[in-house]
């Protein structure tokens, strides 16, 4: 697929995933939007708030990458590791949450940061991705190496990163919408 037709097919996905975070959850009071299932789980505005962090500690390696100034580590020079690595974490975001993953400490969500905008945080933070992506085209076309923004060993191609962005979101979208249920039906249980 040519690397113009790979971008506009990622941000249409980012259109689409915004459209259900806002259709699904922009109505909600703050307080639903940060109220937990269980101790274990995270909130609505939780996931929204980890794909903001973790999409945005992507920012400044892109920055490096557009000004030349980047320099991937020795790894990212093994094409057959780049290759396992990169879909190693594609299979480990998968939307349908077949298995459970801890995050990174550096991308848990800040809970005394979400406010009751989360959702036009998201939005805003969907357009500025957006734009990120349609502006790697030239870095797609050298199929450009980079290493993940918490752990230099773990190296992948920018495709793939973008790949593995847009899955992570579905994941987590899918991940707030059961958290909501579970709220909605504990809540339903309370009211009878």
């Amino acid at each position: 697929m040519p690397v113009s037709a790979q971008i506009q097919q990622w941000q249409q996905k980012l259109d689409e995933l915004t459209r259900e975070f806002r259709e699904r959850f922009a109505d909600l009071p703050e307080d639903e939007l940060k109220r937990k299932p269980n101790a274990q789980t995270w909130s609505i505005a939780d996931n929204m708030k980890h794909l903001i962090t973790v999409n945005e500690s992507y920012f400044p390696m892109l920055e490096q990458l557009q000004a030349g100034s980047y320099k991937p580590p020795f790894l990212g020079k093994v094409p057959f590791f780049v290759k396992f690595m990169g879909n190693t974490l594609l299979k480990s975001v998968d939307p349908a949450r077949r298995k459970k993953m801890k995050t990174f400490p550096m991308w848990e969500p800040e809970t005394a940061d979400i406010h009751g905008d989360i959702v036009a945080d998201l939005e805003r933070h969907q357009a500025a991705l957006k734009n990120v992506i349609g502006s790697a085209g030239p870095l797609l076309e050298k199929h450009t190496v980079i290493a993940s923004p918490v752990n230099r060993n773990i190296v992948y191609t920018l495709e793939k990163a973008f790949e593995i962005l847009v899955a992570h979101e579905e994941r987590h979208l899918n991940q707030a919408i059961e958290a909501f249920e579970v709220i909605y039906q504990n809540q339903y249980k309370y009211d009878l």
